[in-house]
């Protein structure tokens, strides 16, 4: 497969012994690929020392890395993302990058990045284990023909949970004999990150910001936003349980138009864009009663301690954040990029695919360049095991309607026992903030 997938440039190739060879492994998307192959045809004829091989991401992408890495035999340049990502770094598996982003800090133009999705790659020991891919931001997608027909304004950066409260009943329209409405108002995916932003933006926090062993769960502040959520999809019947959309995702729900709402990012766009019949628009999320949040992504770069040519792996990843492959990313499935400098790009990229929708991008990049952007919320500890005990509480709360908040109490006791006993003797993960110097020199 490495072989088959080396993109090679035009002219004579050095001899064999003179040639790095890296494995570069990404998505493993239909559009990744024919991207990947323009982009490193280009890099490797500019780099005629270095022959890059690509190779997708495993279907079982977490675990099949980790088996990889414990070989010696990882891809020398990989993506990661979410709570897999810091794992890998956690068990000693990727390089240290910040020497290398400070020695090369210019030509990197690291303050082009959001400072706080720049801060999600270091670990608290100062580690820093990647460099942004990408800046996808939740927003919120709205069907403009049902607005209309309902006489409901549409959503912008006023809005607060009570306006998002009202307009769901509005838009709900009639109820069947069992109070299912014709049209569902909004959609949320009861996930991790999903729901960490409603906590933010009610004050609270899934992991305690001072002490990473500790669970945030049943502060006050995030036990009222699940119950804002609950009271949504059981009281007022204005949000779907997925096993009412037919277990569908939110964009999927949305372009399909059983709700006239959905949250999801700036990732989702081209999907969303493509298979609604219908004029879409796109509005922050509301303000919270303690600020306003969106979601920030956590897909990165990282380089595989084990790499027998990280100098030359560093050279290819200085290549994936540089504009030029930034853009790559925007034109082919219009992300947002991770450069608040090609935001503007970006947007004539989405207009120029659309010219039919008329949207608000600012939604997406307000976040990235005002700084309410947040990334996900990661235990150092057993991050698995706080997904799975917070994520079988949101079912019976949300999903099954089985339970009220009551039982995050005992779920953040939970958690918390699972931090310590999984902390043992690596307290010195635990040791430190992320080096200040380096963020504090981000815009």
């Amino acid at each position: 497969m490495l072989a088959g997938c080396g993109f090679g440039g035009g002219g004579s190739e050095p001899a064999a012994e003179e040639t790095v060879q890296l494995v570069y492994q990404d998505w493993r998307t239909d559009w990744y690929l024919p991207m990947a192959r323009r982009e490193l045809e280009y890099y490797n004829r500019n780099h005629p020392g270095v022959r890059v091989f690509f190779t997708p991401d495993p279907e079982v992408l977490e675990e099949r890395m980790l088996q990889d890495m414990q070989a010696g035999t990882a891809a020398d340049v990989f993506q990661g993302c979410c709570a897999h990502f810091p794992t890998w770094a956690h068990r000693g598996y990727t390089l240290d990058l910040a020497a290398l982003v400070e020695r090369d800090w210019d030509e990197l133009n690291t303050p082009d990045w959001d400072p706080g999705q720049y801060q999600a790659f270091f670990l608290a020991n100062g580690h820093q284990f990647g460099v942004p891919k990408y800046h996808g931001a939740l927003a919120l997608f709205y069907n403009k023909d049902v607005f209309d027909e309902r006489g409901v304004d549409y959503p912008d950066f006023s809005w607060d949970y009570d306006d998002y409260l009202g307009a769901m009943r509005q838009l709900a329209g009639r109820r069947d004999a069992a109070g299912t409405p014709s049209i569902w108002g909004g959609m949320v995916d009861f996930t991790w990150d999903r729901l960490q932003v409603h906590i933010n933006a009610f004050g609270g926090h899934l992991v305690d910001p001072f002490d990473p062993l500790r669970s945030g769960l049943d502060d006050p502040r995030s036990m009222a936003a699940i119950e804002w959520l609950r009271a949504a999809v059981w009281d007022e019947r204005v949000m779907p349980s997925p096993t009412e959309v037919h277990n569908l995702g939110t964009r999927e729900a949305f372009a399909s138009g059983l709700v006239a709402t959905c949250e999801d990012g700036s990732w989702a766009l081209r999907d969303i864009l493509e298979t609604a019949d219908f004029r879409v628009g796109v509005a922050p999320l509301p303000l919270g009663p303690a600020r306003r949040v969106t979601l920030a992504s956590s897909d990165g770069f990282g380089i595989f301690n084990g790499s027998n040519h990280q100098e030359a792996a560093w050279e290819l990843v200085k290549f994936l954040v540089s504009p030029r492959f930034g853009r790559a990313l925007s034109q082919s499935q219009l992300l947002q990029p991770a450069r608040v400098s090609l935001l503007d790009e970006w947007a004539r990229d989405v207009s120029s695919a659309y010219p039919e929708q008329d949207l608000d991008l600012r939604a997406f990049t307000r976040g990235q360049i005002e700084g309410w952007a947040v990334t996900t919320e990661i235990f150092p500890g057993d991050m698995a095991e706080a997904v799975r005990l917070a994520q079988a509480a949101w079912e019976r709360i949300l999903i099954l309607g089985q339970s009220d908040v009551s039982i995050l109490e005992q779920v953040d006791r939970d958690i918390e026992a699972a931090q310590r006993a999984a902390a043992g003797e690596s307290a010195g993960v635990f040791g430190r903030e992320p080096s200040e110097p380096k963020l504090r020199q981000l815009r």
